[in-house]
């Protein structure tokens, strides 16, 4: 944790920046520009959620990166002073939201820009496929062999004639056709609200969630996190996909039944996976998704480049600057 004071003219406006990990907040955003009465705190590591209250009680505002940290009502309900909450993003499904409109409390989001568009596919796309090329070309494990004296354990993968499957396909899910049809993949997707003029733009197969499941070569999770969308993948669904299959998931990790993908995995009913994201994050050390040899894992990549931290962090400081002088931006619906 570190502070950055601005003259300590009373009253202050206290201003707390959680889940910054590597240290990046207050370098990559003006936040001086919101005057001498506003006083940041900078928290670089996560906070007990048994110690959240204690720790944030006396801040009127909160900036969260994402769904690091969940801030559910009953957390909520003790932090009186709070009166703005910033969340990177326009949608966080880690927060009451709807106790924070209920109580009066504002809540702003980031990511709406005026700005020319960042060129090639979103990071979170890239992610996705760095993680697809590391298991079909076994990037992980052969570099790990031949660091202990081996040399080509196992044969790779070809993407050619394979079939990519995208669970989604919004923004992010769109962006990954274009890649797969360059490597001469066939691309089919499914989702709960997908219709048949969206996958025709896309140009990609609309299939039925269990074609998607028996079909897919790589399933690629693209969805948004909802209380109908959590879980949507357990252990009866994972049974479905082909034992030479993997499963990427770069969106969030509740949607997928951790326990029944660690099972499959060990079962060998899926061939590998791909995780950026997780039930808990930070990961925790000893976790049992650490020892299985056919995963590769990433610390919630996604979303985690300069760029977007640049814009994350001087929109936050917009939110809060435009909230001080009474006039909300970016208001989450």
């Amino acid at each position: 944790m570190s502070d950055c004071a601005y003259k300590q003219n009373v009253p202050m406006t206290k201003v707390a920046v959680l889940d910054d990990y590597q240290s990046r907040a207050s370098g990559y955003a003006d936040w001086a520009s919101l005057g001498p009465g506003v006083q940041v705190t900078f928290f670089h590591e996560p906070i007990d959620p048994t110690a959240l209250v204690e720790t944030l009680v006396d801040f009127e505002v909160l900036v969260l990166m994402r769904e690091r940290t969940a801030f559910r009502r009953q957390v909520l309900e003790r932090l009186p002073n709070l009166q703005l909450l910033v969340t990177t993003g326009m949608r966080n499904a880690s927060v009451d939201i709807a106790y924070l409109k209920e109580r009066g409390v504002v809540v702003s989001g980031t990511g709406r820009s005026d700005g020319p568009p960042t060129p090639g596919i979103p990071s979170t796309a890239e992610v996705a496929w760095a993680l697809i090329f590391a298991l079909s070309k076994r990037v992980i494990v052969e570099d790990r062999a031949i660091r202990h004296g081996h040399w080509q354990l196992d044969l790779p993968s070809v993407l050619g004639g394979a079939t990519l499957g995208l669970a989604g396909l919004g923004h992010l899910g769109s962006a990954m056709v274009a890649p797969a049809r360059a490597f001469g993949m066939k691309v089919i997707a499914w989702s709960q609200n997908l219709t048949e003029g969206r996958a025709v733009a896309e140009g990609v197969g609309k299939v039925t969630k269990e074609e998607l499941l028996s079909t897919s070569d790589v399933l690629s999770i693209h969805l948004v996190l909802s209380e109908r969308t959590r879980g949507i993948f357990k252990a009866s669904d994972l049974a479905l996909m082909k034992a030479t299959a993997v499963l990427i998931n770069t969106s969030r990790g509740p949607i997928v039944d951790e326990q029944a993908l660690i099972a499959a995995l060990r079962n060998g009913t899926i061939a590998g996976a791909g995780l950026d994201v997780y039930d808990e994050e930070p990961l925790p050390a000893a976790h049992e998704l650490t020892t299985l040899t056919n995963v590769v894992l990433l610390p919630h990549l996604g979303y985690a480049n300069e760029a977007g931290f640049r814009q994350m962090y001087g929109q936050a400081v917009e939110d809060i600057d435009e909230f001080l002088h009474g006039s909300p931006v970016r208001v989450v619906d």
